[in-house]
Order: structure tokens, then sequence, then C-alpha cells
């Protein structure tokens, strides 16, 4: 389907697929280098994590508390989305359950305790953290669901 889409831009108009072609080309190595090296600091840091750590707090016997070690971890984290997706990978391999990954990658994307101070600067006090607090409901939520899913 792209490459068809590709020829057919390159015979509608082959400067602007040109032009395109090399804009794609530098936001690929721009994002290159911060995903590696975030996939290597994330790899890093599991590899000294051992594996019945993770199970003991994110595990199917964590119950809320694997919950609420996920959704407090995702909401303090400041990780692409992009790289959150070889995370949850990984910390399902190392016996996380469906459930809190779900919080995890939930509060990680909609939930920003770090962004909140610029968030009530732009949007005020009220509307940052009533975002944030029904975010993070809608996260333990998904959690529930996902877990009962799965």
């Amino acid at each position: 389907m792209t490459g068809v889409s590709l020829l057919l831009s390159f015979v509608l108009d082959r400067e602007k697929t040109f032009l395109g072609l090399k804009k794609g080309g530098r936001m690929l190595f721009n994002i290159l280098h911060p995903f590696l090296n975030i996939l290597i600091l994330i790899s890093i840091m599991l590899f000294f994590i051992p594996e019945p750590l993770i199970v003991r707090y994110l595990g199917a016997n964590s119950g809320w508390y694997g919950f609420g070690i996920a959704a407090f971890i995702g909401s303090i984290t400041l990780i692409p989305g992009f790289i959150s997706y070889p995370l949850a990978a990984t910390l399902l391999q190392q016996g996380a359950t469906y459930a809190v990954v779900a919080v995890f990658m939930t509060t990680m994307m909609m939930v920003g305790v770090v962004t909140l101070p610029l968030e009530i600067k732009y949007f005020g006090k009220k509307a940052a953290i009533l975002r944030n607090f029904l975010n993070l409901i809608a996260a333990i939520i998904i959690g529930i669901f996902m877990g009962w899913l799965m």
C-alpha cells in the first residue's frame, strides 16, 4: 500500500515526493538517536532488576498494589509513546500482567505529573488537575478491563 501510494505520488508530483521523502528521512534520523538511547537505558535497567522482583510487584498476585505501582511510575515517566511499546513487551516477558502493563502505559500517555505545572499555566489549576485525575481513573478502568479480557 505504501509503495503504491509512493508511486502514485511520484507520478503526480516528483518534486513534492522527493521533498517528502527527504523530510521523512530527516525525521527518522532525528528520532532514531533518542529512541536507541532510551531503549538501551531501559534494557540496562531491566537487566539489573531481577525477574522475581518484577513478578512480585507487577505480576498476577500483585493485585491493587501492582496497579498502584504501575500508575505511579507511569504518571511520573516522560517516555515517548514509540518507546513504551518495547518496554511493555519486555515487562510482559518478565512476568508483569497485561492489566498492570495497561495501567502503566495508559498513565504514561494520559497522566502527566511532571508536566502538571505547565498544564496549570496554560489550562488553569482546576482543568489540569481534573484532566489528570479523570485520566488516572480511566487508566485503572482500562487496566481492569484488560485484566478481565486477557
